[in-house]
């Protein structure tokens, strides 16, 4: 059966802005059904890296936040530690991000909690038993919450052509460590002229594979298995993060892990997509690149695989833009295979769609 899309182009009027439009979404596809009084809602969002202008409005956001009040609920905005070394790689230095970025109570009405705690330690392990994972590593404070809403800045993405509601919460929930599981396909190694011997991996690595020898760390390949607590340990970055995973594997392994952030949420998650500053690259990159097609809207749903599918298909309608990455294809009708040709970003669709986490065919409700 095709999923219901709620969809409010970008059209304002007196009585009618984009903020007031965001409240009809919430209500039209029906999320304050599920909020009960007294849950804990999680309101999965980007704060932005610093440099980085295409984030969602903190306005927007309030805007949800209010809604959820309504219902009795009590709403929470989160997200995780990003795995490299930018300005969200620890709590600390995160919510400073978030504070300079505008997402303070007085503006979104909401407490920040990022949701894998200070270094991103703070997770739940929670069994998928998929082609990749058996489990995968859920930031605690996400996993913990009695309901959720997704709020996705629908933009293009370096390693998975586009990055919507299933990359929000996949890659976005995931832990320190369980982000280096989705990124790499291979073992760690540690560079012996920066590792200082702290012995800090040994600590936390769950199979014993890591010893300090000669006042080095050492990893035995044949018991280590890729977990990625060593790499987002080590505080020299002797054991260097691995960015080398094959585009289709990436893919699954984050839809793999958006299967367990919503595993214990069942009917109790909504997703908002905002098709607007459609950027070619990821809002975790410190600028914003000039938007390849014009603003289309916000939509709305229940169902995260068609969301992204919709969002995708009225991005390709759209007519390239000048002086952006798109200058000089103006017949490009796949925008994100244009950016990013070595992706098919087709197979986070596919994938999730296999494994339930909703379908590809649906109706777009204009309101």
């Amino acid at each position: 059966m095709p999923s219901d899309v709620f969809f409010a182009d970008m059209r304002t009027k007196q009585g009618l802005s984009l903020l007031d439009k965001v409240e009809r979404l919430f209500e039209r596809a029906g999320f304050q059904n599920f909020i009960q009084p007294r849950d804990l809602v999680a309101v999965k969002v980007h704060f932005g890296e610093k440099g980085n202008t295409a984030y969602i409005r903190p306005q927007f956001v309030r805007r949800v936040v209010d809604k959820i009040a309504e219902r009795g609920g009590k709403p929470f905005l989160t997200d995780t530690n990003t795995l490299y070394r930018g300005s969200r790689a620890d709590a600390v230095d995160h919510l400073k991000t978030a504070v300079e970025n505008g997402f303070v109570f007085s503006v979104v009405g909401a407490p920040v909690i990022i949701a894998d705690g200070l270094n991103g330690k703070d997770y739940i392990n929670v069994e998928v038993k998929l082609k990749h994972f058996k489990s995968v590593k859920i930031a605690s404070a996400a996993y913990h919450a009695d309901a959720m809403l997704v709020i996705s800045h629908f933009k293009g993405h370096e390693a998975s052509g586009f990055g919507g509601a299933i990359k929000n919460v996949g890659m976005g929930l995931g832990s320190r460590s369980g982000k280096q599981q989705m990124h790499s396909d291979l073992l760690p190694w540690v560079t012996e002229e920066k590792c200082a011997g702290c012995a800090r991996c040994t600590c936390w690595c769950p199979t014993g594979s890591i010893k300090i020898v000669d006042k080095k760390a050492r990893i035995d390949e044949s018991l280590c298995y890729g977990c990625g607590e060593c790499t987002v340990t080590c505080p020299e970055s002797a054991i260097a993060i691995n960015w080398k995973s094959d585009p289709a594997t990436f893919q699954e392994k984050m839809v793999e892990y958006m299967a367990g952030v919503v595993k214990n949420k069942k009917g109790k998650v909504g997703y908002i997509s905002f098709v607007m500053n459609v950027t070619p690259d990821c809002d975790c990159c410190g600028w914003s690149d000039a938007p390849i097609v014009s603003d289309v809207g916000i939509l709305a749903s229940t169902d995260p695989v068609a969301l992204d599918q919709a969002c995708v298909d009225l991005v390709n309608k759209q007519r390239p833009l000048h002086n952006t990455r798109l200058d000089g294809h103006p017949d490009a009708e796949d925008k994100f295979g244009r950016v990013h040709p070595a992706i098919n970003w087709s197979i986070q669709l596919r994938y999730a769609e296999e494994i339930g986490l909703g379908s590809r065919d649906y109706n777009l409700i204009k309101i």
